[in-house]
């Protein structure tokens, strides 16, 4: 009898995996084609179960993986940009991710002779800006009104107000810390053609 209920158990995580990669593949190759902020954000929210923020824009073309992404309210998330949740990743308020950025949550340990998988949670804090093509590793906190350059690859965590830059990302200067705006991008299609 125990046989039976742990093949059943077992069949029912595979059931479920596949089905959520199922709808994750939708998402991403359908849905995220789709030239409406609307279908793509009530899709993250009603289908794949996703906390996406009031007035956040998710651009065409983004990439999702991973069932723990949390995004906060007005911010941008441009085209064709990478997003694992596989480990965790939570984006707060007012952050702006510019076009094709990595964000991973998951990795391999390079030691491990069985290529062990690595997951780490990445936090993006309020009023961040990661420039075009940056990668953002696993483990990182990009903190309060901090700034990743463009293609820097950053492997440790930033500091608020930080601004970084190059492969791997080192501190190059200081922002203003006096920041009040709010995010509102919402271009027609994915071109950089506004409302």
């Amino acid at each position: 009898m125990r046989k039976l209920a742990s093949r059943a158990a077992s069949l029912w995580r595979r059931t479920n995996r596949f089905f959520s990669a199922l709808l994750f593949w939708i998402y991403n190759h359908f849905v995220a084609s789709l030239p409406s902020y609307w279908l793509r954000t009530v899709f993250l929210r009603r289908v794949l179960g996703m906390p996406v923020g009031r007035g956040t824009a998710i651009h065409m073309g983004c990439f999702v993986t991973g069932t723990q992404i949390r995004i906060g309210a007005t911010s941008v998330v441009n085209r064709r940009c990478y997003l694992d949740g596989r480990g965790g990743l939570t984006i707060g308020d007012n952050v702006s991710i510019s076009p094709e950025c990595y964000i991973l949550s998951a990795s391999h340990d390079v030691q491990s002779p069985t290529f062990q998988s690595r997951m780490a949670s990445v936090l993006i804090e309020d009023r961040a800006w990661i420039g075009a093509r940056a990668i953002v590793l696993p483990g990182v906190t990009i903190g309060v009104g901090a700034v990743v350059g463009a293609g820097a690859v950053v492997t440790k965590s930033v500091p608020p107000f930080t601004i970084v830059a190059g492969n791997p990302a080192r501190e190059i200067g200081k922002r203003n810390e006096q920041l009040t705006y709010q995010l509102r991008y919402f271009p027609w299609f994915d071109t950089d053609i506004g409302q």
